[in-house]
Parts: structure tokens; sequence; C-alpha cells
């Protein structure tokens, strides 16, 4: 074998081995501001339950896990478009989002609920659904889905980030902030002088890995996994871990815990 030929042979070889490397990757796309589920540690690496079920599920498949840090609303569009391969990001599976993207089995089930200003005279959704009154909604989440379609009476202030429509209820701005379970439980506990808690939840939601359209074996793949994570004590596990205090004060409220 000439030398040019040797040479061109190893190139092919090697050109094959990366991108045998690159199909058995899988990328994770997340937005690493929802703690503790998606986060970044001291050191600013990705941490967090959906970190852990991430790598659970490269382990189960053996796939190489990469993570991409996209904020909430750019995570659909990042699947449809091949950018990454997978969404574990606390994300609701909604029929809206299910005409552009497929779903994994349910692996959390949760529902959204109030902050209210500690001053406002709020104890249910309808309490809240008046006129005059101002509801906080992050931008993309299914409370933003949900006052648009459903507040007849309520204006809602839509704002980027969790933190904002938080401090407008801190800051009497705002009567109440419509947001998921964990984080009304954990906004409550940070702000205990200005707010509370009705956690009871108005409309129940499950969360799910989503994956882009016609993805049927990788989508067969991440359901055997939840089932065997599942099996095995998993989910339990990262509740034990990451929320025994949530976990605690669901059962003394009697609300069923998440996993």
């Amino acid at each position: 074998m000439n030398i040019n030929l040797r040479v061109l042979l190893c190139l092919l070889i090697g050109i094959c081995r990366l991108n045998a490397a690159d199909e058995k990757k899988l990328i994770v796309g997340m937005d690493l501001a929802y703690p503790p589920f998606e986060m970044r540690d001291p050191q600013g690496l990705p941490t967090g339950i959906s970190v852990d079920l991430a790598n659970a599920l490269g382990t189960h498949l053996h796939r190489a896990i990469e993570i991409q840090n996209i904020p909430f609303d750019g995570l659909i569009p990042a699947l449809k478009t091949g950018k990454i391969d997978l969404i574990i990001s606390s994300m609701t599976a909604t029929p809206e989002r299910a005409q552009s993207i497929d779903f994994s089995e349910p692996y959390l089930r949760t529902g959204l609920c109030l902050l209210v200003a500690k001053t406002a005279k709020i104890t249910s959704i309808a309490d809240a659904d008046q006129k005059g009154k101002r509801l906080a909604v992050k931008k993309g989440t299914t409370g933003h889905l949900y006052a648009m379609r459903a507040l007849k009476n309520a204006r809602p202030l839509v704002l980027e980030n969790e933190n904002a429509c938080v401090l407008e209820v801190v800051q009497g701005k705002a009567e109440a902030f419509i947001y998921d379970q964990m984080s009304t439980f954990k906004n409550w506990q940070k702000n205990p002088q200005t707010t509370q808690a009705i956690l009871t939840p108005f409309q129940e939601e499950s969360w799910a890995i989503g994956l882009a359209k016609g993805q049927e074996n990788l989508r067969k793949e991440v359901n055997a996994f939840l089932t065997a994570y599942r099996e095995k004590g998993g989910f339990n596990q990262l509740g034990d871990h990451w929320l025994s205090e949530q976990k605690t004060e669901f059962k003394k409220l009697g609300i069923p815990f998440y996993f």
C-alpha cells in the first residue's frame, strides 16, 4: 500500500470514528435557572435533579450526555431545528406543545398554584381573577398559557424570569404569581413576611421529556428507561436527596408528592 493511500485510509477511519462518536452522544437542552431541578454548581457546572436524570438516561442507553443551557422559551425551537436531541427541563407536556414536539411518558406530577401577597385576600384562583388585580406569570410557562386562556378579569403581567415575578408580589405590585407548586413553596420560604403560598393546585400537570417529532425509537428507549428507573427507586432517591424538606411539608399538608 503506498503512503498516500495509507494516509487517505487513516483519514477515512478517523472520520468514521468521529461520526460514530457524534451519533452516540445525546445533546440535552435545559434552562439552568430552575433550582433544584436545573442549575449550576459553584464551579459553574450543570447540576440538579434534571441533570442527574439526564446522566442516568445516558448510562442506561450507553450514550454520552452533553447538556446545553438554553432559555426555556428557546428549548422547543432548538429541538425542532436539531440543535438538541432531548428536552429535560421541568417541561409540562401540554396539548399545545405536543403539536410541535413529542413527549415521553410523564415522570413527575405537579400543578399550578399561587404565591400571594401577604396582604391580599386571596385563597383561590377565583379570588385572584378579579378586576383590578395583576397576576405575574413567567413568559413561556404553563402559568403564562393558563393566564392567556383562562383569566377573565385580572390582568396578566408577563415577565422574563421567576425572580422578577416574585419581586412584583413581594413589593405589592402584583397580587399573585401563577407558578408550579415546587417553586411557589420555595419562594414562600424565602419571603415569609411578605407572601403566602396557596399550594393546592388549581390545574394539575405532568412533566415529561421532549423529543423531536418522528423519533419513535428514541422515544421508546426513553420510556423504557423511565419505567426501569422508577422500578429501581431512582425517583425516590432523587426526592430524598434534593427535595427532603418539600416531601415532609407536602405530607403534613396532605398534598401528593411529585414523583
